[in-house]
């Protein structure tokens, strides 16, 4: 139990500053772009949407782990559940979306709440992001347009 409350956290730390890093990257990069705004509100939801598929992936990587090495659980049926549906699972518990298809027992119980509430503040933050992209991208058109 220790070790899946360790892994939480460090989980935790690890997808936020991954998901800074890569706003903070979109939101240097972005605007030098000589494009149109709408690719850059789409190269911002791409670059969003492959900062979660990499959170994702470590969230389902340490399910396996976990199930496999350490007897902390098992996610569905099986003790030793394959990369695929670790990632399915972690993708739909990730989302808040949850099926209830594919459950957790044990410590990866506790392990599966945190990553939902990880989940649900991250794709928060990608929300306002790009809202907040989307203002700037297509005030700085109307400006170019007015001029």
């Amino acid at each position: 139990m220790l070790l899946v409350s360790v892994l939480i956290v460090v989980l935790l730390v690890l997808c936020t500053v991954l998901h800074f890093e890569a706003l903070r990257g979109l939101s240097y990069v972005l605007p030098r772009l000589s494009m149109p705004p709408r690719t850059k509100v789409v190269l911002a939801l791409l670059g969003a949407f492959a900062a979660h598929a990499i959170e994702v992936l470590m969230y389902a990587v340490t399910i396996q782990w976990l199930a496999w090495n350490h007897g902390s659980g098992m996610i569905g049926d099986t003790d030793q559940p394959t990369l695929l549906t670790c990632l399915y699972f972690a993708s739909t518990t990730y989302t808040s979306l949850g099926y209830g298809d594919v459950i957790p027992t044990g410590a990866l119980r506790l392990f599966a709440g945190s990553m939902a509430l990880t989940g649900l503040l991250l794709i928060g933050w990608t929300a306002a992001y790009v809202y907040i992209s989307m203002e700037r991208f297509w005030e700085s058109d109307t400006k170019k347009v007015a001029a």
